[in-house]
């Protein structure tokens, strides 16, 4: 994730539903009840008091400036409007953003910090007028919580691109109870409904928080681009997003070349599905990829010489930065008008378009590779990140903080 209801206006790719046929049959499913136990980590449904409206007192760990390392700390979640659900914050994945606005380095971060937007938990509680979830249904919440949801871009399920500027979970203002909101690394999120994803029967729910933010970041441009068999699709950064990217699009019949910066995920990117890998760096292997590519996806979280593989592109293919937020080098307009090539930005996915995914990577089996932590070693694994030392996301098993208490 980088930061800053009509008809969907996007081609699909091949093989995947229109956004409103897959919501529709998928309702069907989600009405049956939930099977006990066939969700990892999910126990009995704890049906909330109707009484239960809140406001609600809830335990987070955040940090109370950009150098703090990370602490317990009280927060309380707004109480339920009608169109409320209350989720129990079961795990939460941990993003590079989650790390950039933590440490103060977009220059945007407000403190007290409690980040964390590839959220999964059980709703205990839901407002007089909530239809999509019940007590006891798993939900999923990524970074979009509110929108103006009227714009072109709303009304086209486009919320990622609001024109008056969607809610992030966390670190933003909080139009409905104003302040700060907060997000994942917590016990408790109240969110509308609308904003809430549901999450299939016997998912696993700790690898698939990260399909909340890093899934639909890469498996937007993959639709948008319409990318399918026999497709020659490059992915640089081999990361949390990356290791997605590749799946994403091995999944669609895609010829996926990974490029990485680090010796010892070449073998990785082959067991993940890539045909090739290319360490960063090799002129050789890149001259001979010139002209081959139809689509790059760009996960690298920071700004850094792009022209190399905009060379890489056939003609009329695209490279898609959905990771850096900082400048990118200029390019040459010759390599571009050459081929027709096109260099384009993209940001996660909206609210239809991510339900998409998590149905399509449910349907499939694919996940997320996770590690998984307790909420103390938090500070620890923001490190370890930064230093690219995780295969591939580290996630927050929530559990652990209520057994904790």
């Amino acid at each position: 994730m980088n930061e800053a209801w009509n008809d969907f206006t996007h081609e699909h790719g091949p093989g995947i539903q229109g956004r409103r046929e897959i919501l529709k049959s998928a309702a069907a499913v989600f009405a049956a009840p939930m099977l006990a136990g066939v969700a990892e980590g999910a126990q009995s449904p704890q049906h909330a008091s109707a009484a239960a409206k809140g406001p609600f007192p809830a335990r987070a760990y955040g940090v109370a400036g950009a150098k703090a390392p990370f602490a317990p700390m009280r927060i309380e979640r707004r109480a339920l409007r009608p169109n409320d659900v209350l989720i129990d914050i079961l795990y939460c994945g941990i993003c590079h953003s989650d790390i950039h606005i933590a440490r103060g380095e977009w220059g945007t971060s407000r403190f007290p910090c409690v980040p964390g937007h590839e959220i999964i938990g059980r709703v205990q509680a839901v407002g007089s007028s909530v239809t999509k979830f019940k007590a006891g249904d798993m939900a999923g919440v990524g970074c979009i919580i509110d929108s103006c949801g009227v714009c072109e871009n709303c009304q086209a399920d486009l919320e990622q691109y609001c024109v008056k500027g969607w809610t992030l979970v966390f670190n933003t203002p909080d139009r409905v109870s104003g302040g700060l909101n907060f997000g994942g690394y917590s016990d408790k999120l109240v969110v509308a409904e609308h904003y809430g994803i549901r999450i299939p029967p016997g998912a696993d729910l700790a690898a698939t928080a990260p399909l909340l933010c890093a899934g639909i970041t890469t498996f937007s441009p993959l639709q948008h681009w319409k990318v399918g068999a026999n497709q020659r699709v490059g992915v640089a950064g081999l990361g949390g997003l990356g290791h997605l990217a590749v799946k994403l699009a091995v999944a669609r019949g895609a010829d996926v070349t990974v490029f990485t910066t680090s010796p010892g995920k070449v073998d990785d990117a082959r067991r993940l599905g890539a045909r090739a890998a290319v360490q960063w760096g090799d002129a050789e292997a890149m001259k001979r990829l010139e002209n081959q590519l139809d689509l790059i996806i760009s996960t690298v979280p920071k700004g850094y010489s792009i022209q190399p593989f905009v060379n890489l592109l056939k003609v009329d293919g695209t490279f898609v930065n959905v990771g850096a937020l900082d400048d990118l080098e200029p390019l040459s307009g010759r390599a571009l008008i050459s081929r027709r090539r096109n260099v384009a930005g993209s940001v996660i996915g909206g609210i239809a378009e991510t339900q998409q995914v998590i149905d399509y990577c449910a349907a499939r089996n694919i996940k997320a590779d996770i590690e998984l932590i307790r909420p103390d070693q938090i500070s620890q694994a923001h490190d370890r990140v930064v230093n690219k030392d995780v295969r591939y996301r580290f996630v927050i098993d929530m559990s652990s903080s209520k057994e904790a208490a």
